[in-house]
Parts: C-alpha cells; structure tokens; sequence
C-alpha cells in the first residue's frame, strides 16, 4: 500500500479542490435563484439559429473539416515515431534508420501546417461571408422597427449589436467551432492510439476525466455568466459615448466636462470590473486543468518507471522506455487540447452571448406591419381624411381625442396650436411612423392601414425641423441614392428652392463635402438642401414641420415664392408657429390639448376673434416691437 502514496495524495489534492468548487457552484446556483435573474437563451437554441447562418456554405466546412483530418495525422504519428526513435537508441542501430524516422516526422509535420494555412484560409473567408449575412439582417430588421421602438432602444446598443457582437461570432465561425470539433477527434484519436498502445496505462489517465469534465461544466455557467456581465458593460459604455459625443457642445457650453467625465470613469470601471471577473473565472480553470496534466505526468513517469526498472508488469501489459516516452507525448496531446478546449469555451460564451444579444434585437416584431392584403397605389391624389381619431403615445394619455378633418386634393392645410397640442403627432400618424388606437386615417378614400408602408411613405416628402443630412456630399443628400437623376434635375430643384445661390458659392459646387450631420452647413442652408431633396423625389403630398423654424428672417424670405410653387405640386401641411407663413394657407386648423378647437381660412379665423386672433396679435405686436 505505501508505493501508492504518492498516487492516494495526488488523488486527496484533487478531490480537495473537487469540494471546493461543487461548493462554490452551489452557492452561486442559489444566489442565482434566489436574485430572480431573467431566463436567458438556451445555448441549444442559440447554436440552431446560428447555424442557419452556416447552412449555405457546408461545402466549404466540409472541405476545411477534411483538410483538418489530414492535419491530426500528426498529432498521432509523431508520439510514436518518437517512441520508435527511442526503441533505437536503446540497441544498435544505423544512422539510415534514424535519419528515414526524421524525415518521415519532417514530412507529417511540413503536410500538417500547410493544412493548417488552407483551413484557416477556406474559415477566415467562410466567416467573413456569414458574418456580413447575419450584420445585414441586423441592419435591415433595425430599419423596419417604427420610430416608437426605436425611440425606446439607445443607438449605441443598435451600433452594438451591429458591429462588436457580429464580430464575436464571427470569431466563433472561423475559429472555435472547427478547433472545438478538431481537439474532440484529437482527444479521441489520442485515447484510441494509447488504448492500442498500452491499455493499462490509458486507465490511469483515464481516471482524471471525469474531473475534466466536472471542472468544465463548472466553469461553463461562470463564463456565461462573466461573458453577459462584459457584454452589457460595453453596450452601456457604447451607449454613453454614443450620446454625449452627440451632445458634447451642450456639455462644453454649461461647462459639464468634469462631470460627464467621472460618469464616462464610472462605466469605464464597471467595463473593467466585468472584464476582470470574466480573467478571473479563466485564470482558474486553466491552472486546474493543467494541475491534472502534471497529475498524470506524475502518475505515469511513477508507474512507468517503477514498471521499467523492476521489470513490472500491469493488468498484462509491459511497460517499456519506448512505451513511457510515447505515453508522455501522448499525454501532452491529450491535455494540451483540454486547455485549449477551455480558451476556445471561453470564446465560444463570448460568442454566444453576443448571439443573444444579436437575437433579442431580431426578435422584436415591428410594431406596424403591413396586412396581408395591403395594396400598393402607384398614384396618390393627395386628399386625406382623419374620421374620430385617437392616439396615445402611452396607454391612457391621450395625446389626440376624437380629431376630424378633411383635406381635398393641392390643398395647403396649416395646423397651428401651443406646444403638445397635437400637431406634429397628426403629421406622424399620416405618415404612419405611429399606430393610432381608434377612429380611421383615409387617402384617396383608403384606409392607409391597407396600403403597403413603403408605398405611403414614397409619395410623401417630409421636411423637418431638425434636418439631418448624411456625411459624403451635397449632391448624395440631395439625390438619397436615387439613380437615373441627372445633375440638371438636382440644380432645377436647388433653383426651385433658391438652394443654388450658396451652393454655386462653395468651391465643389454639388461635391462639397458634407460632414457628419451637415456642421459645416448653417441652419438656414441644410433646411434650403432639405427643401431640394423633397422637390426632387416629386411627392404627391408634402409635410413641413417648423421647417422655417431655424431659417432666418432674409433666408424665409428667399423661399416664400418657393412654398408658392411647391403648392402646385400636390397637397401641402404645415406646422408652424411663425402665422405669417401660413396666412395663404387654404384651411388653418387650430388645436389645443389634442382637440380641434377652430379651423378656417386665416380671414375667416381673424373675423371669429377667437384664440388664433389672440395668437396673432401677440405675433403681430411682437413684431412691431422688433421693427421698433
């Protein structure tokens, strides 16, 4: 019984950290149940939806999974080639013999790394392709999430889950997934070629799996767990950039530097502390998994040398130095994929938590979704009607009640009213970037819930009061990607709109470039870009929302004759607070706490003496003060 000391000591070390970490795991079960942390996505299901993104190019894993094959012949060959080396050094040999055993060793190994090259070649390409499908189909379920979703999801989350997680499963395309399948048939092949070698010995290395595996099925639920913590960390990060660079002049102009600064530091440090954890968990697995390599080298060099020198033999099997040698190598082989296997787990969670993240996005069903029997309307005369409607932005709060108009065909309709009476919602609502919850919206006489949202949205032109313009160049913001229009027809629209006469001052004319959100640009000339985007795509209906809001007093005046034409060309509806751009208006609809109060045209309304009288006398008196 003592010559088995030392192997009932390594065994009791092990079985000590074995306690330890079933412990820590059960503990951590119970803080997990007992916190009420959401159900997150089976791995199952992740890894089934993934791999609709794989299917169209098995070919090529197939081929990459053949090659692979050819390159764990020398995995199994070399422990053996080298044990034939040391079963010649024991006796005579001829120095032919040693140098055919190099060469062959040689040619394995040179066979195996040009495999290698071709399989990281066919996966990084593989990977690239699915990693550009499944980034499309992020992008383009984004796009058809309504405004309300997308008011309710922080942009620096949406760039998240179309940039970083996309690149973590890539990773797991290219890499993990083919290594992970690899080591397995290493491991296999490595336990088949011991067993053939000397079964005896197998069974010692054999009795340290199962803690392999205990230890990486404990290590599995704190790396998921470590990975979302990081994930989460830096989509806030992400978040919080995203905004405050947005709206880092506000920040300089109230002198909120420092400020915002300790709030960056304090995510910053909850990104780290994440990260940390996450090293933490993988900085313990991977010195247990290779405690139990040394465990079993210590095993074997034992036994095999006391089987060696005192001619011992075990369960029928003879243990010679050629035998011991292969076994080390072969041991080796075993572990080192282990550990592997850990560094590619690790990544693998990483993967699979941005998938998850990935899929949380994807399935958010678009709030408006065309019916099944939505008709497309090539034209649209323009006449629009809203029958009793009502709309809350949030359940119970009624921001429209019961509103009822009608407006006929290249009519100009103006909707006037203090801030949060409702106007800019109407406009929304026609457009459809908001589902109402009672009453109906017609055009032409349809209901616009029966035709197809792109169809609507094509035959309207939106001119806002924020104009956002996209960074490349005049003439791309103009155009918005619209093909088979040629540079006259953009300069037409710009002369429409009195645009030209700054854009033929620029020194690129229509290919100045346009920084991010048009900066270099004045209020006054991004609304004037605006108006020429809108007049060029023809619409049949156009909507101006404060579009003169930021446009100066010399400025307003150039596109007052502009607004004159623009009623030729279909229906118009304004909001606006300055009256004296819509006194030519055919209706004016006044509103207040989201009911129609007074309507008529500018005349009409002057003669009732009611609330518009009110306003614009206030405007009327305010504007002589200024003149004065």
């Amino acid at each position: 019984m003592a010559e088995y000391l030392p192997i009932l000591i390594v065994g009791a070390i092990i079985g000590v950290f074995t306690v330890i970490f079933v412990g820590v795991y059960a503990l951590e079960k119970r803080k997990t149940g007992i916190k009420g942390y959401d159900r997150h996505m089976p791995d199952r299901e992740i890894v089934r939806r993934l791999m609709h993104y794989a299917r169209p190019y098995w070919k090529e894993f197939a081929l990459a999974l053949v090659v692979m094959l050819v390159s764990i012949v020398y995995d199994l060959a070399s422990p053996l080639i080298i044990g034939d080396v040391q079963a010649l050094v024991k006796g005579p040999f001829q120095l032919k013999d040693l140098y055919l055993r190099v060469a062959v060793y040689a040619g394995i190994l040179v066979v195996s790394m040009i495999c290698t090259y071709i399989q990281a070649m066919i996966l990084q390409k593989t990977g690239q392709k699915i990693l550009s499908a499944l980034r499309q189909d992020v992008f383009t379920h984004i796009e058809s999430l309504s405004q309300e979703q997308l008011n309710n999801i922080p942009v620096g989350k949406l760039v998240t889950r179309a940039t970083n997680d996309p690149n973590a499963i890539s990773f797991m395309f290219t890499n993990v997934l083919v290594t992970l399948v690899k080591n397995c048939m290493v491991i296999l092949g490595v336990l088949g070629a011991m067993l053939v070698l000397n079964y005896a010995l197998t069974l010692m290395v054999l009795c340290f799996v199962p803690f392999v595996v205990l230890f990486a099925v404990i290590f599995r639920a704190f790396s998921r767990k470590a990975h979302r913590a990081v994930s989460d960390a830096t989509t806030d990060v992400n978040t919080y950039l995203s905004e405050n660079l947005s709206g880092i002049k506000i920040t300089q102009i109230f002198n909120q530097e420092q400020r915002k600064m300790e709030d960056f530091l304090k995510k910053s440090r909850q990104l780290e502390k994440a990260k940390e954890q996450r090293m933490l968990v993988f900085g313990i697995f991977r010195p247990m998994v290779y405690m139990l390599y040394i465990s079993t080298v210590m095993c074997l060099l034992y036994l095999g040398a006391k089987g060696s020198i005192q001619d011992r033999v075990f369960f029928g099997q003879v243990i010679t130095s050629e035998v011991v040698v292969a076994f080390y190598m072969y041991i080796s082989k075993f572990f080192n994929p282990i550990q592997t296997l850990a560094e590619q787990f690790d990544m693998l969670q990483k993967s699979f938590a941005s998938a998850e993240k990935i899929f949380t996005i994807l399935d958010m069903d678009p709030a408006l979704v065309d019916e099944p029997d939505a008709i497309e309307l090539e034209e649209i005369r323009g006449e629009i009607e809203f029958q009793d409607v009502w709309f809350a932005y949030k359940p119970g709060e009624w921001v429209l009640k019961g509103v009822s108009f009608h407006v006929l065909p290249k009519q100009t309709v103006a909707f006037v009213g203090a801030t949060g009476s409702g106007k800019t919602t109407i406009l929304s609502l026609i457009c459809r970037n908001y589902e109402f919850q009672k009453g109906r919206i017609l055009i032409d006489g349809v209901d616009i819930r029966r035709i197809k949202t792109d169809c609507l949205r094509r035959h309207f032109g939106q001119m806002l009061q924020d104009v956002f313009l996209f960074s490349g160049d005049i003439r791309s913001n103009i155009l918005l990607r619209s093909e088979g229009i040629s540079d006259e027809e953009v300069w037409e629209a710009c002369r429409y709109v009195n645009a030209d006469s700054f854009i033929k001052k620029l020194e690129k004319g229509l290919d100045e470039p346009v920084l991010e959100r048009g900066n270099n640009f004045s209020a006054g000339q991004r609304q004037l870009l605006s108006f020429a985007r809108t007049i060029l795509h023809k619409p049949s209906v156009m909507i101006l929302d404060e579009a003169t809001a930021n446009i100066d007093t010399e400025t307003e005046l150039l596109i007052q004759d502009s607004l004159e034409k623009m009623k030729n060309i279909g229906t118009m509806l304004i909001v606006a607070h300055r009256l004296s751009t819509i006194q030519h208006a055919d209706n004016i609809i006044l509103l207040s706490d989201g009911q129609i109060v007074e309507q008529g045209n500018h005349q009409q309304l002057l003669h009732q003496k009611g609330r518009y009288y009110q306003l614009y006398s206030l405007q009327f008196k305010k504007q002589q003060l200024q003149n004065s």
